[in-house]
């Protein structure tokens, strides 16, 4: 008999734990905090959220939430954080499967054993380990929780802190900080801080598209409709959705931001509906990248590639992260420079029955796309779908990543980057061609 162990109870950790409590497939999931939620729970004691406490999706309720559970119709467009962990206790307890999450457990090794079988160590709080055999694993245990940051030459004296700690403001107050990086979490920091810092510079490496959450009055991600995603061609999205921004929010130079070298649609999308307003109120204001520390000012000055330079109490690093799975040998998976080499970004090609949930970073939200790709994984544990060779997957996921590559900009942050309804299509339409290939098998 198959049984599965489902590695972390975040968002996709609890889709595919619902997915096999529903199908009655027996498995074990084990989660290092004491509850559910993974990054969305606030301070959680996994010590692998990054949530700050004003942290609100960037992506409406609609679009976030699963299939067959909505969030409540009182939830705003884009709720809290705290909204986000109870919509996920709600979604647990009512599918009920609670009692079959090992909380407080902390997986340590994964091994795959010659016939083909996997064997989970685990230990606990109270440092009881325990070692058990499955048929499959589901790797779930998320891809924003190893903070990366860069050097630069040259010393800095002052407070340094990656965005993934950063949760409040108030340290701040009074002082100059810098903030590098212009994505999500970055934009939402420097906003943050400048209303309490005495001055507040955001420095990016490059420039960036920056998209408002509302559009036209409405959510930007209810305003475009599926079927453009599916069937228009990129050069058309490109231009609907750059005609729009120009409307809506004006050439980005008027808020003295660099021009991107990349097109609308060719990054992950940075959204904020306020730093114009504060670039704009003189709160925040905008540098390129850091060149280096230069020992001036008491080892608090920085030195900034076009030759202007700031004196610097603070900087908050928003520079992403790294891919890991520690509990996984290198030469079974190896995420170097944040490369994946999965098949649709789900199945390890050399290691049947080896599986990774949400480890995709689309523009839109992971969850319906973690939902799906369980439903995958559910079906090629009851055998209801076939897998390709090792090697059609092998050629696969060259061709994938090929298309990856020319979809969008070169960055460490694009190495697992979808498009959401292509990808979501993709996935169905594999379930598809793997069901008939179990048929043809039986």
């Amino acid at each position: 008999m198959r049984r599965v162990c489902v590695i972390g109870a975040g968002s996709s950790g609890i889709v595919a734990a619902k997915t096999f409590h529903e199908r009655g497939i027996p498995f074990d999931c084990f989660e290092k905090g004491s509850n559910v939620g993974g990054l969305w729970r606030y301070e959680n004691d996994s010590g692998t959220s990054v949530a700050y406490r004003s942290l609100h999706i960037n992506t409406s309720r609609a679009k976030m939430q699963f299939a067959d559970f909505p969030m409540p119709r009182d939830y705003p467009d884009f709720p809290h954080h705290s909204q986000i962990a109870r919509y996920f206790d709600a979604y647990v307890d009512h599918f009920g499967f609670r009692d079959r999450i090992t909380f407080r457990t902390t997986v340590q090794r994964v091994e795959p054993l010659a016939n083909g079988t996997f064997r989970v160590e685990t230990t606990d709080t109270t440092g009881r380990s325990e070692s058990r055999t499955y048929t499959d694993v589901v790797v779930a245990n998320g891809h924003h929780w190893h903070p990366r940051v860069p050097t630069f030459p040259g010393t800095f004296a002052g407070t340094t802190l990656h965005a993934g700690r950063y949760r409040t403001p108030e340290s701040f107050a009074g002082q100059r900080v810098l903030v590098l990086g212009a994505g999500n979490s970055g934009c939402d920091i420097a906003c943050e801080v400048s209303r309490v810092a005495d001055r507040t510079v955001l420095a990016m490496r490059h420039g960036v598209h920056l998209i408002p959450k509302y559009l036209f009055g409405r959510p930007l991600d209810k305003l475009v409709p599926p079927w453009m995603w599916r069937h228009l061609p990129l050069r058309a999205q490109q231009l609907i959705f750059g005609t729009a921004l120009r409307l809506a929010r004006g050439k980005l130079k008027r808020f003295h931001l660099p021009e991107p070298r990349h097109r609308i649609l060719e990054e992950h999308p940075t959204i904020s509906s306020d730093l114009l307003n504060l670039i704009g109120h003189g709160r925040v204001t905008v540098k390129p990248n850091i060149q280096e520390f230069t020992g001036a000012a008491d080892g608090r000055e920085a030195l900034f590639t076009d030759g202007t330079r700031e004196p610097v109490d603070a900087i908050v690093y928003a520079t992403g992260y790294d891919i890991r799975v520690p509990f996984l040998a290198p030469e079974v998976f190896d995420a170097r420079d944040n490369e994946v080499r999965l098949y649709k970004l789900v199945v390890h090609p050399e290691h049947r029955g080896l599986y990774f949930i949400g480890l995709v970073q689309p523009w839109g939200a992971i969850m319906p796309l973690a939902e799906e790709q369980s439903k995958w994984v559910a079906d090629l544990v009851e055998g209801r779908c076939a897998l390709p060779t090792r090697d059609e997957m092998l050629t696969g996921i060259g061709r994938d990543r090929g298309a990856m590559q020319q979809r969008y900009t070169a960055s460490s942050r694009h190495t697992i980057q979808v498009d959401f309804y292509p990808y979501l299509d993709e996935l169905r339409k594999e379930r598809r061609r793997g069901a008939r290939e179990a048929v043809r098998a039986a």
